[in-house]
């Protein structure tokens, strides 16, 4: 298996310790929407106060904390702070619903959540209660949930006060009922091989899984995916991906602390606050996924703004256009950008180009492996490996393989072989020297802007609607977002329904992104000889009709 010399034993807070006692008045943290800007000394010092008052809380070593927010600024911190007391953080999308919440803290097990107001059409707080009506009636700190038996703790990520909840300056005014020898002593405790992060995803099928990551997994990762981009102490990220995806998290966050550079981070996604956090923080990276980009290049003001600070950052979450990728290049001085492909079961990245490749592997490939990570392509049928340009499927190894799904030894043993390969579903070609194409994946997921969307999670949820006898998702060919959610739809006999009816039924329940867009009711699918549906005939079926997608 291979090793690499930089790959280093080291727990995330000992990643931030030593970025602080090498640079601690560089900038950590900036907001420039609202003028924060913190230094590594003073995020170190939000990081140490958040962290003593969830010990006082009584938060233990391996309990879970789920952060269900935008990228608020004590987000990173919560990152940290959970990390340094041996809790795992549990990050939890933006877009969920009441059924996807639910789902998750029962099956997560979790302890703790803390949560913003909301997010779009969501309230978080009504959510909750809904969810966890005990928190009215019941005293905060014994919290007895009859629908989540593990909950503890609900934490409000903010100032105001909720009924049963801490809010966010209690857990701070609790941090001097901890010693700074208590506190040393549970970091004492802590293994860089300990689980860190749980993320939810649903691999190639089925619903969603708790992928463990470990510091070590992490943290060495986005030591990694930041030396591909030649981060250093002057560096300045711009960030305005969800931190909640390994995108924000680790190839935003760790990249940065673990080269001392700086986060510029924005709450939600908006062109023009990237171009103006660009400007005056003079970045000189730039994350996002194609769509953002093409936003930001196609905005009205794209030329009133200065970006000749930028230099690198990364395209990656679907596929990156080539124009797209050389617009960015040629109009935004990002002359070593990168792309970064990976998957979430892998810490996320496996693969990432070069600032010193040239142009058409740096916009037709997805990049060689990363050190300490071997990638290989396998015949789908045979597992044997393939030969240069011949596609198959994608399987990587090494320190960045994720520690298992949670409470799911099966799924786990099916998704890593006997042989410590994780296989991503996804199909490529390598060439001799190493660099990989992506051109195609599991057959049955669907990436809507950047969105993995599982069909049979939608398939379960629809089965719920009365009179639904059968139900098959598949993607639907769309020119802004790649794809659209179609549903094919079977209904027991004297049931009808219109489109609206089977949509209306989603919403509040299932993120947005997932709702079909397209529905139709059909009396039989396409099936093979031996009786199984054939989705791809159905998808060639959704694209003639609904061409204008």
């Amino acid at each position: 298996m291979t090793s690499h010399p930089q790959i280093r034993e080291l727990t995330l807070g000992q990643i931030l310790d030593q970025a602080i006692a090498d640079h601690p008045d560089n900038l950590a943290v900036a907001y420039v929407d609202r003028g924060l800007r913190l230094t590594y000394r003073e995020f170190g010092q939000v990081v140490d106060q958040l962290a003593k008052g969830l010990m006082a809380l009584g938060v233990a070593k391996g309990e879970k904390v789920a952060i269900w927010a935008t990228n608020v600024p004590y987000w990173v911190a919560l990152q940290f702070a959970t990390a340094k007391i041996g809790a795992i953080l549990l990050t939890v999308n933006t877009h969920y619903k009441t059924a996807e919440l639910e789902y998750l803290l029962q099956q997560s097990d979790a302890e703790n959540i803390v949560l913003i107001d909301g997010f779009r059409d969501t309230d978080y707080v009504r959510t909750i209660y809904d969810l966890v009506p005990e928190l009215k009636t019941q005293e905060r700190g014994h919290l007895v949930s009859k629908r989540f038996p593990r909950l503890k703790r609900v934490i409000f990520l903010g100032q105001e006060k909720h009924r049963g909840m801490y809010s966010i300056p209690e857990i701070l005014s609790l941090a001097a009922m901890t010693s700074d020898a208590d506190y040393a002593a549970r970091q004492a405790q802590l293994s860089c091989h300990d689980v860190v992060n749980m993320q939810y995803t649903s691999g190639t099928t089925g619903f969603p899984k708790g992928v463990m990551l470990s510091h070590h997994n992490i943290g060495n990762n986005g030591f990694f995916i930041g030396d591909c981009q030649r981060l250093g102490p002057d560096d300045r990220i711009c960030l305005p991906v969800p931190l909640f995806h390994c995108f924000g998290c680790v190839l935003g966050v760790m990249a940065a602390v673990n080269h001392h550079s700086g986060l510029v981070i924005l709450e939600e996604f908006d062109p023009v606050q990237v171009m103006t956090s660009i400007e005056e923080e003079r970045c000189t990276a730039l994350y996002g996924v194609p769509t953002m980009f093409i936003a930001v290049l196609e905005h009205k003001l794209f030329p009133k703004f200065d970006f000749s600070s930028l230099r690198t950052g990364i395209m990656a979450g679907s596929p990156c256009p080539v124009r797209v990728m050389e617009q960015a290049i040629e109009r935004m001085n990002l002359s070593e950008i990168t792309i970064a492909y990976g998957l979430t079961e892998n810490s996320p990245v496996m693969t990432q180009t070069r600032p010193e490749d040239d142009i058409v592997r740096r916009t037709q490939s997805v990049g060689r492996a990363l050190p300490g990570i071997e990638v290989r392509v396998v015949d789908v049928e045979t597992n044997q490996v393939a030969p240069p340009g011949v596609q198959g499927e994608v399987c990587c190894r090494g320190y960045s393989v994720m520690k298992g799904y949670y409470k799911m030894p099966e799924a786990t043993a099916a998704a890593i072989d006997a042989e410590g390969w994780l296989h991503s579903g996804d199909l490529g070609v390598m060439d001799a020297d190493g660099y990989l194409a992506i051109t195609g994946r599991h057959k049955d997921m669907i990436i809507r802007g950047g969105e993995n969307v599982y069909p049979r999670e939608i398939e379960e949820f629809l089965y719920r609607l009365e009179g639904v006898s059968d139900v098959q998702v598949v993607g639907v060919p769309s020119q802004k977002y790649g794809e659209e959610v179609g549903a094919f739809i079977i209904l027991k006999p004297g049931y009808s329904y219109p489109p609206e009816d089977v949509r209306d039924f989603c919403r509040g329940q299932i993120s947005r992104y997932k709702i079909p867009r397209y529905v139709t009711f059909v009396e039989s699918y396409p099936l093979t000889a031996s009786g199984k549906i054939q989705k791809y005939k159905l998808r060639e079926r959704a694209a003639e009709l609904f061409p204008e997608a």
